[in-house]
């Protein structure tokens, strides 16, 4: 999706095919962070690693003044089957006699990974755009729900697969998808765990467009350049209110919002705004 070569981070030999192959790409370039999952053969289930990887990328580009948009992709036909439930850590040191498994072992594991992984998106002052041309199962659907925008394959499959494993649902799905489809919407989604085709998806609200499966990269780059080439601190801010939007009463986001925006009123961005507007010019904004 960019055009220079991807500077390549990962665990080696972890992709599902044997080979010594980076598991998670990261590219930059013209003011775009990629982050690709590279383990097609493994069905991009998701491992610790990579959880860590893509918090640290995101943590970073929020800081970074020269990254302006993030996408969030895969290779291969599926984006995210889900974590990669054969990868486990060392056993933790147990006192003799004790059990193997303890309460809030799982909890803290949660907290520390998945969770930890989509609060990272929700929090990252930049746009992400989910980049989706295949199945999405389980955290992997939430990957690209906690996305800005989701642009997917008309190909592509959306599953809230964890009734099917008789598991409760994690990667705060049950946090997204209330505030994306509604309650009952929801509860439909999570207790059918049903697939949810690319079409299907769009029209209840999941994701943000379906595109022909040949037209997503390219569809993909348009918007990460719009976003890119947008007001970044705006961006930011928006994207801030919005995510906070239902989890405050009027009042309190009614404060918020009238100190944000005297705060943004102050940006380079703001008076290019403006005058751009009075001068009947283009817009150049600079991110900052």
């Amino acid at each position: 999706m960019t055009s220079s070569p991807a500077v390549v981070e990962g665990t080696s030999g972890a992709n599902g095919d044997g080979q010594d192959l980076p598991d998670i790409l990261r590219d930059v370039a013209d003011g775009i962070l990629t982050i690709t999952l590279n383990r097609p053969q493994a069905g991009n289930a998701i491992t610790a690693d990579q959880i860590e990887s893509i918090i640290a990328w995101l943590d970073e580009a929020s800081a970074d003044v020269t990254i302006r948009a993030v996408v969030l992709g895969a290779t291969g036909r599926f984006f995210c089957t889900g974590a990669d439930l054969r990868a486990s850590g060392p056993a933790p040191v147990r006192p003799e006699g004790a059990p193997d498994k303890l309460v809030g072992d799982l909890r803290r594991v949660m907290l520390r990974g998945a969770i930890r992984l989509i609060s990272a998106i929700l929090d990252c002052e930049k746009p992400v755009i989910a980049a989706v041309s295949g199945t999405a199962a389980g955290i992997g659907a939430h990957l690209a729900f906690a996305c800005d925008l989701v642009v997917a394959s008309e190909k592509a499959t959306f599953i809230e697969v964890f009734a099917r494993r008789g598991l409760a649902v994690d990667g705060l799905g049950t946090w997204l998808l209330p505030r994306l489809v509604g309650l009952a919407r929801a509860r439909e989604l999570v207790l059918l765990a049903e697939d949810i085709p690319a079409a299907r998806a769009a029209e209840i609200g999941l994701i943000t467009r379906v595109v022909p499966a040949e037209e997503v990269d390219a569809t993909v780059a348009d918007l990460a350049r719009r976003l890119a080439d947008g007001p970044t601190r705006a961006h930011g801010a928006n994207k801030w209110l919005l995510n906070r939007s239902l989890d405050t009463d009027r009042g309190g986001l009614s404060q918020d919002e009238a100190w944000i925006v005297e705060v943004l009123s102050n940006t380079v961005d703001s008076a290019e705004g403006v005058a751009s507007f009075v001068e009947r010019r283009p817009t150049r904004f600079r991110g900052f």
